[in-house]
């Protein structure tokens, strides 16, 4: 690593430990391409950092410094929701993320204890997955598939919008390289596109929480009960 720190600075500005995990994953994947005998692996691929994933994975010593804050090597004291259920805990990795709503994510992988097992109840049903409802239970139960209409059309609305705006950014940008303009604007220099965008994901992410929330509590309640 050492010699691609002299080669490409920029790399010193990350967490060490983020460039020891690449660096196994990149050999990991070497090995499995030369061990596959499918012809199904590919051999890994270049990836320029312009167009990744904005995260990156870490596992070197995190420290929790209060009730709700995290110290991270390179980052700093980070405020995150809550660090009580990390006491007595060993954290393996984490990974900081940036989604496209614009807020950080930070995710551990830890060493906990085997959670809780419900009791047994002894007792049986089957459940047929459908359309209009979402589960049929053999008693007769039926749970209403997922709604969530407002966030869904405010979706589709953005959606749109942000389409429609990002195509008349990218007209403008190439009638700029057209007509030789000093100060070329690019995609992110549009607001009104980077408003679209961010709210296009928020409404996005809302319902796929909404929609993981209602599945979560679905299948916690048909366990509980049989």
């Amino acid at each position: 690593l050492k010699p691609l720190k002299k080669e490409y600075p920029f790399l010193k500005n990350s967490d060490s430990s983020s460039l020891q995990l690449v660096n196994e994953f990149l050999n990991q994947s070497w090995k499995n391409f030369f061990k596959d005998k499918t012809g199904t692996v590919g051999k890994p691929r270049f990836h320029s950092r312009r167009y990744l994933k904005p995260s990156y994975t870490g596992k070197s010593i995190v420290k929790i410094a209060g009730r709700r804050y995290l110290y991270l090597p390179k980052l700093g004291y980070i405020k995150t929701s809550k660090t009580g259920v990390l006491k007595d805990v060993k954290i393996k990795r984490y990974t900081v993320s940036l989604e496209p709503t614009g807020k950080y994510y930070l995710s551990i992988q830890a060493e906990v204890k085997a959670p809780q097992k419900f009791k047994k109840t002894g007792k049986q049903v089957g459940i047929d997955v459908g359309v209009a409802d979402l589960a049929i239970l053999s008693n007769g139960l039926k749970y209403p598939a997922f709604e969530a209409s407002y966030f869904e059309k405010q979706s589709r609305i953005w959606q749109s919008k942000y389409s429609r705006r990002r195509h008349l950014a990218y007209l403008l940008c190439e009638q700029d390289k057209h007509q030789k303009v000093l100060n070329l604007r690019s995609l992110e220099s549009f607001s009104n596109w980077q408003r679209a965008r961010k709210l296009k994901a928020s409404y996005q992410k809302k319902v796929a929480n909404k929609r993981k929330d209602y599945l979560h509590k679905l299948t916690t309640h048909l366990v509980r009960q049989y």
